[in-house]
């Protein structure tokens, strides 16, 4: 059975070129991954049919946005029950500063990722909506001093 995900040299050089650029046009683009603009416009279609390229976002620099506080946050729930984590994560899902969200190994359950104009906002946020979700047991702060490396590119 063929892997309907392999990708060729073509492939890979149209998925660094998006990744480092979404705004490339057909014409630009072909000429980055030297190819054709119609070849270059099939393979950008059949990686978004088989699900490997999806939607386009512009990044927005945090700090321009007032939201300079960085924050890695572990997290443990009350119980690993089922309807417990779902309600959890059906929260997180509409908290506009969670940005990540993994359920991880070892001893915590999550590590979110959570944006903040400052501490006191932090603060107002961990102490009076994420510690008072019911299915939340305790949770513990890493704030970013710097960042050192920041890459939404994954490798291909």
């Amino acid at each position: 059975m063929e892997n309907s995900n392999q990708l060729d040299s073509l492939d890979r050089r149209i998925l660094r070129a998006l990744q480092a650029d979404a705004s490339l046009n057909g014409t630009a683009l072909a000429e980055a991954v030297d190819s054709s603009p119609a070849s270059c416009w099939r393979r950008v279609r059949s990686l978004e049919e088989r699900g490997i390229l999806q939607g386009t976002v512009r990044l927005v620099d945090r700090r321009a946005v007032n939201r300079d506080v960085d924050v890695m946050c572990s997290l443990r729930l009350k119980s690993h029950g089922e309807q417990d984590a779902e309600a959890f994560e059906r929260f997180v899902a509409v908290q506009d500063n969670i940005l990540e969200c993994y359920t991880v190994s070892g001893e915590w359950d999550y590590l979110l990722r959570i944006v903040a104009a400052d501490i006191r906002d932090y603060e107002a946020f961990l102490m009076r909506t994420l510690l008072r979700h019911p299915s939340v047991a305790t949770a513990s702060s890493q704030f970013a001093l710097s960042r050192v490396k920041y890459s939404t590119a994954v490798p291909v």
